[in-house]
């Protein structure tokens, strides 16, 4: 049930945090005596939850046993709210047919993805995990942190392979991230069927790894194909990378009477800024510099984190009356989401995997500015596909006050190119992703468990 939408505060100019990051907060600041430690996996406690899962397999009457899933992914957003989104999918799939969904998320004990799980109630173990920290010297590759990060892999392997022994699930869906990749070889060295989802569309490294033992590797692009091997091309499927289901049920004019936008214009076109979560500074100082002039052409609703709020409160209050209306920053963005992007018409943000399904799914125009220092330069890339489609607006060398308004003034200007690059990127969307994904999932273990009958 999506959290109750959050009356706005009528202080001017300024949303207070507090009530809007209420929902947000909820679903990942969970007391961590909620969260199942990192048990060992041979203790009695833990067999006697789980031991001899396929066994236990009998039901009564004509009642079809539960599908059983381990999930495994996260370190951040980008990784867990897919896998979150595709058992919230299975779960309603499943239930059509009278079928229910036995869940098992693995990870690492004290992170954003146990907190996530134990907040929508969703069974959770930790594994040891270890991450390689990259760097453009690979000399670097070999530092103490990373040899150390290493050494806890294979003890995390055998943590996973138990787990999965003892849970006895039909399929196991990895999501990226490092922390996948214990869960990946366990299911392996389990001969379980594993599905491997990417975001982005080039595989990450734990990707890279997992998708040569994968069962099938669910793809976000089809221009990831052309990027794998012949072999691993034949297990590939495009399903999109999935986008939670509200987003879809937006209200232009539910965001204009909730956030209190009576001072909006709507004969302009509206700008929604966002930096994800916690802001980007760096869009946030480019914004700034031309906000007055993106203000005598559009209507903006400026979500800048918790870092700039303060500075972008204060700098609102020197705008022109007769612009000033047009204004809305604010520290957060909550339940109110859907419904500033039913009413933005362009879309500044940076490019990562969540944000790119969202705006092609949604069929929304954009300005990407990629973070520079992403993994593997993958924003850069994400949003350079989108602009060689004509699916949105990359700045892809200077990033400038200057290049923003370039960027920006033909879309504001022009209905009919905002409209173009609008339907270019639901062209490239895949609204219906979570649906996909869970059906292969579906398919991955029911192959299994007809191969067993």
């Amino acid at each position: 049930m999506q959290p109750p939408r959050s009356p706005a505060a009528q202080t001017g100019l300024l949303i207070p945090a507090a009530h809007q990051k209420a929902a947000y907060w909820r679903a990942v600041s969970v007391k961590p005596d909620r969260i199942c430690a990192s048990k060992d996996p041979e203790s009695p406690g833990l067999q006697s939850e789980f031991v001899n899962r396929d066994a236990s397999d009998v039901v009564s009457g004509d009642s079809a046993p539960p599908l059983r899933l381990i999930v495994s992914g996260g370190g951040t957003g980008g990784h867990i709210y897919p896998a979150l989104t595709t058992i919230r999918t299975l779960e309603a799939q499943l239930a059509a047919t009278d079928r229910q969904l036995d869940v098992l998320w693995i990870g690492t004990a004290g992170s954003l993805e146990a907190r996530v799980a134990t907040a929508e109630d969703v069974r959770f173990e930790a594994v040891a995990t270890g991450k390689i920290r990259r760097a453009a010297n690979p000399l670097k590759l070999f530092s103490r942190s990373n040899i150390l990060d290493m050494c806890r892999v294979p003890l995390g392997v055998l943590q996973a392979r138990r787990l999965i022994a003892q849970f006895g699930p039909d399929v196991v869906l990895t999501t990226g991230g490092y922390v996948a990749v214990p869960t990946g070889l366990g299911s392996w060295l389990a001969r379980r069927p594993l599905v491997v989802h990417e975001q982005t569309v080039r595989l990450g490294l734990a990707n890279r790894l997992l998708s040569r033992l994968a069962s099938r590797i669910a793809l976000s692009s089809g221009s990831s194909l052309s990027l794998l091997g012949g072999k691993l091309r034949h297990s590939a499927v495009v399903t999109g990378n999935p986008v939670r289901a509200e987003l879809f049920g937006g209200d232009a004019e539910e965001a204009v009477s909730v956030l209190g936008l009576g001072g909006f214009d709507r004969g302009v076109p509206t700008v929604y800024v966002t930096g994800g979560a916690q802001g980007a500074v760096q869009i946030n100082r480019v914004v700034r510099e031309v906000l007055p002039w993106m203000l005598e052409r559009a209507n903006v609703i400026h979500q800048c984190g918790k870092s700039s709020i303060d500075e972008l409160t204060d700098h609102a209050a020197t705008l022109a009356p007769d612009l000033s209306g047009r204004y809305l920053v604010t520290e957060f963005v909550g339940p109110e989401l859907a419904d500033v992007f039913d009413l933005a018409d362009v879309v500044i943000s940076r490019s990562g995997a969540g944000t790119i399904a969202e705006i092609t799914a949604l069929g929304k125009a954009s300005v990407l500015i990629p973070l520079a220092s992403a993994a593997g330069n993958e924003q850069a890339h994400n949003a350079g596909v989108l602009a060689e489609r004509g699916a949105a607006v990359a700045l892809l060398d200077e990033v400038s006050a200057h290049t923003l308004r370039q960027a920006l003034e033909p879309l504001l200007r022009d209905t009919e190119k905002r409209t173009a690059i609008a339907q270019s990127a639901r062209l490239c969307g895949h609204p219906d992703a979570a649906e996909q994904l869970a059906q292969l999932v579906l398919s991955e273990a029911d192959r299994r468990r007809s191969a067993r009958a």
